[in-house]
């Protein structure tokens, strides 16, 4: 048992649960229906996560478009100035080196969205609904209208409050 006195006089008392036997608590069961329901969740929540990041890697980037052939001059340029370099310009010249590979191997490889595009429309309606995430938050984040359209998604079909959520996001 303790006692606590607040600074106005107040006496609480109470028992604390730090010393109580941990090997009595009944361990608590899942259902299979509950596991199933936990198991559809993480599936469309990671083929959600993966459309999303997909799209948001393939977006254009600011600024000017860079070539395969001006990455390969900068690469034949930096190949021209590693061997007079000094060790610490050296140092930065391989890193740049490999940030420019990097790029231009990933230049050359196009990622394609198609199948997972399609897993997200399988999954975006009931995500939606189940999250309450609305068709202008997909939008804003990227996913094109017309996905979100054969997704069955429209204006009306969802949203936070709409899913049963009344507490604000913190």
């Amino acid at each position: 048992m303790f006692s606590f006195v607040t600074s106005d006089g107040f006496i609480w008392e109470g028992y604390s649960n730090c010393m109580a036997d941990t090997s009595v608590r009944k361990k608590r069961e899942i259902s299979d229906d509950q596991k199933e329901a936990l198991s559809v969740g993480r599936d469309q929540s990671r083929i959600v996560r993966r459309y999303l990041e997909a799209i948001s890697e393939s977006k254009p980037r600011p600024g000017r478009k860079r070539t395969e052939e001006s990455i390969r001059s900068q690469l034949a340029s930096i190949d021209a100035r590693l061997a007079d370099a000094n060790p610490l310009n050296r140092l930065h010249f391989i890193q740049l080196k490999m940030d420019l590979e990097l790029e231009l191997s990933q230049l050359q490889t196009k990622m394609d969205l198609a199948p997972l595009e399609r897993a997200f429309i399988e999954v975006a309606a009931e995500y939606s609904s189940r999250k309450g995430v609305s068709k202008h938050a997909w939008r804003e984040v990227g996913v094109p209208a017309e996905v979100l359209k054969r997704a069955g998604i429209s204006d009306s079909s969802s949203g936070y409050r709409k899913a049963g959520h009344s507490e604000d996001i913190d």
